[in-house]
C-alpha cells in the first residue's frame, strides 16, 4: 500500500485539553502517528478521536466528558481514545459513556492503542516524523512530569504522580535534533519544572546545557516561586539566548488564602522574590496566575490580592474562578465563596489585568525587539517577542519561518503590536 493510500485511509483527529504538557505529549503521539502512515484530519473526518484530558478542576473534568460526547457524534461514528489526567482518576466513568469509548492514560501506549484499533501494525513505516516536518518554529520540550506540591485545591499529584525528571543526556540529544531540525526556540515545559532533578542537575543546569547546543531561543514555561532561586536567576541572566520572560504563579495576595492554598510562601515573600529577579535578568517580564473566589477568601483578601498584582505590574495574568475539584481538600472546605461572588471577584482581576497589559503594551512603543518569525503572508510577518508579544511586521522581504528580526515597534492593534523591520538579529 502507498503512503498516500495508507493515509488517506487512516484519518486521526486531536482535541488537547488542559496545560502546555499535555499539548507536548500529543505532539510526540501526533508524531509517532504520522510516522505509521496515519493522516490527522478535522475531528468531524476521523475514524479515531484522541482526547487528550485534563482534570485540574470540577470544569476540567465536565469539558472533557463533553469533548467525549461530541466526539462520539462525529460523521463517521469514530472511536474514541482518551488519555491524560481525567483517564487515571476515573477510567471507567469515560467507559460508561459508550462502548466505543476506550481509556489508556499511559500516553506512551497511545499509538500502539490507535495502531491496534485501526490494524495499522502491518504498514507501519519504521520511522517517526521529526520535528522539522511541519511543526512549529517554537517547540516544547518536556524535562518532567508529576508534582509533590500538594496544594489544595489541585488533583495533579494524584493524577500525575510525584516528580520525574527526564535524564539530562536525553534532554540534550532531543535539543540537538530540534536545532538540527530547524527549530528557533524552545520551551521547557512539564509540570512542575522547578523540581528537575538527575542526580545532582537541577533546572539551571538544563539552561546552561540547553542552551550550548545552540538554539536561538529559550524559554521556561512556568516556575514555582520556592524555585525561583538565585541559582535559577544567574543561569537565566548569563545565558544569551534565554528570554527575559518568567511565569511565575501568585494564586492569591493574601497570606490567609496562601496558607489554605497550601501554597509554601507569603505575599511579602513574592513581592521580594520578583524585586530579585527584575534585578537579576534585566528587561524581565513576568506573568501570573491568580485564582478568586478560594473558600474562606474574604472581600479583604481579595483587595489584598488586587493591590498586591497592582503593585507588582505583572505584563499579563491568568484568572480562575476558584472550582471544587472532588477528591482535593478545598473542596471540603468551610466558608465556600458565593459563585456569584467568584465571578465578580474573577472581573474585577482580570479589569486590572487588562489594564496592566495595556500599560505593558504602550511602554513597548519605540522600542526594539527581537522577533522570532512564525509565519509569513506576502510581504506581512507575524512572530512573538521574548517577552511575549504578538508582532505584525509590513512590508518585509527575504524573510522566512523561523527568522530572528529586530523590529521597532510603531503601535498596536488589539493585543497585537504593529512594527517596522529593522534588521536581523
Amino acid at each position: 500500500m502507498s503512503e498516500r493510500a495508507c493515509r488517506e485511509e487512516f484519518p486521526v483527529a486531536f482535541k488537547t485539553l488542559g496545560c502546555k504538557v499535555n499539548r507536548v505529549e500529543s505532539e510526540d503521539i501526533a508524531s509517532d502517528l504520522l510516522g505509521r502512515g496515519c493522516m490527522l484530519v478535522p475531528e468531524n473526518e476521523a475514524l479515531v478521536v484522541i482526547i487528550n484530558s485534563c482534570t485540574v478542576t470540577g470544569e476540567a473534568d465536565r469539558k472533557a466528558r463533553k469533548a467525549v460526547r461530541h466526539a462520539l457524534n462525529g460523521a463517521r461514528a469514530p472511536i474514541v481514545v482518551v488519555t491524560g489526567c481525567l483517564a487515571t482518576m476515573d477510567p471507567q466513568g469515560l467507559r460508561d459513556l459508550s462502548e466505543r469509548v476506550v481509556v489508556e492514560a499511559d500516553k506512551e501506549r497511545v499509538a500502539d492503542i490507535v495502531s491496534s484499533v485501526l490494524d495499522l501494525h502491518a504498514t507501519h513505516h519504521g520511522h517517526a516524523v521529526g520535528m522539522g516536518e511541519g511543526f512549529r518554529t517554537r517547540t516544547m520540550l518536556k524535562i518532567e512530569d508529576g508534582c509533590d506540591n500538594f496544594c489544595t485545591y489541585c488533583i495533579i499529584p494524584y493524577a500525575r504522580g510525584v516528580p520525574r525528571s527526564v535524564p539530562l543526556d536525553q534532554l540534550i540529544d532531543r535539543a540537538k535534533r530540534l536545532v538540527e531540525a530547524g527549530v528557533a526556540e524552545i520551551v521547557l515545559t512539564g509540570i512542575n519544572i522547578g523540581r528537575y532533578r538527575d542526580g545532582g542537575h537541577t533546572l539551571p543546569d538544563v539552561v546552561r546545557r540547553i542552551a550550548a547546543t545552540g538554539i536561538r531561543r529559550l524559554r521556561l514555561s512556568s516556575v514555582e516561586p520556592p524555585d525561583v532561586n538565585g541559582e535559577l536567576l544567574a543561569a537565566l541572566a548569563e545565558t544569551p539566548c534565554a528570554v527575559p520572560h518568567l511565569h511565575i504563579p501568585l494564586q492569591s495576595g493574601s497570606d490567609s488564602v496562601l496558607a489554605a492554598m497550601g501554597r509554601t510562601y507569603s505575599a511579602a515573600e513574592f513581592e521580594i522574590l520578583v524585586g530579585r529577579a527584575r534585578k537579576a535578568v534585566p528587561g524581565l517580564v513576568i506573568t501570573t496566575d491568580v485564582i478568586a473566589g478560594f473558600p474562606g477568601e474574604t472581600w479583604c483578601d481579595a483587595v489584598e490580592t488586587i493591590a498586591m498584582c497592582e503593585r507588582i505590574g505583572f505584563s499579563k495574568m491568568h484568572v480562575f474562578r476558584y472550582s471544587e475539584r472532588p477528591g482535593t481538600p478545598a473542596a471540603t472546605m468551610l466558608r465556600s465563596v458565593a459563585p456569584g461572588e467568584r465571578a465578580v471577584r474573577a472581573q474585577a482581576l482580570r479589569m486590572l489585568g487588562q489594564s496592566m497589559r495595556e500599560r505593558f503594551l504602550r511602554s513597548l512603543l519605540g522600542a526594539e525587539r527581537t522577533v522570532l518569525v512564525e509565519s509569513v503572508a506576502g510581504s506581512t510577518a507575524i512572530g512573538t517577542t521574548g517577552d511575549y508579544v504578538r508582532v505584525e511586521v509590513e512590508d518585509v522581504t527575504n524573510i522566512a519561518e523561523g527568522d530572528l528580526v529586530v523590529v521597532r515597534v510603531t503601535g498596536r492593534e488589539g493585543e497585537v503590536a504593529q512594527g517596522v523591520f529593522v534588521g536581523l538579529a
